[in-house]
């Protein structure tokens, strides 16, 4: 019986290539805690180490065949490993960016949502204080703001004077502010 331990890479992989799986342990042997010392430094993960060079050494089985007996075995190991690795990093950071711009997505279309509702309930709240004021004030202020119409317009439209209409916007005003907070008031009726 072949002590396969002690024969040099070039006879292993000649052996290898003929499908022995002696040949086979014996690299195995010879590699694997090489290999799982490399790759771990460079992933600093137990498991995916384990993982990866047990993908090395499958895909040294299945392709047997196509190494040259004159290769070095180690390097091409080594190579090999050095591949999965970058394929690994390659997919965590893709994934990685992956999930930082899905959730990036989320938190924008949950503030854009929360935004809405928001927007929603006060411009409720506006139109319930204002339909809430006495009728020819809330005909008044509805005309300025809605329809845009300047004092002069509204006065001559409603045949009153300039000063009515100014009068009228700045108790509507008032009352708004009194009632929504200086802070709606603020935000909502920049406008004078």
């Amino acid at each position: 019986m072949t002590d396969y331990g002690h024969l040099i890479d070039s006879e292993l992989i000649t052996l290898l290539k003929k499908g022995n799986k002696r040949a086979f342990a014996a690299i195995f042997n010879k590699y694997n805690s090489l290999l799982l010392a490399h790759v771990y430094k460079k992933t600093r993960d137990r498991e995916e180490a384990k993982d990866i060079v047990q993908e090395v050494f499958t895909m040294l089985w299945v392709k047997r065949d196509q190494i040259k007996p004159k290769s070095n075995l180690g390097g091409y190991l080594m190579l090999a490993v050095k591949h999965k690795v970058l394929d690994l990093m390659g997919h965590k950071n893709v994934k990685s960016r992956y999930f930082d711009s899905l959730a990036t997505f989320a938190m924008k279309a949950e503030n854009a949502t929360d935004h809405r509702i928001r927007e929603k309930q006060l411009q409720d709240m506006i139109a319930k204080e204002i339909a809430a004021l006495p009728p020819k004030m809330q005909e008044v202020f509805l005309m300025s703001r809605e329809n845009q119409l300047s004092h002069k317009e509204i006065a001559r439209q409603l045949n009153i004077s300039e000063e009515t209409v100014n009068t009228q916007i700045k108790r509507a005003l008032k009352a708004l502010r009194l009632k929504l907070g200086l802070v709606l008031y603020l935000t909502m009726f920049i406008k004078l």
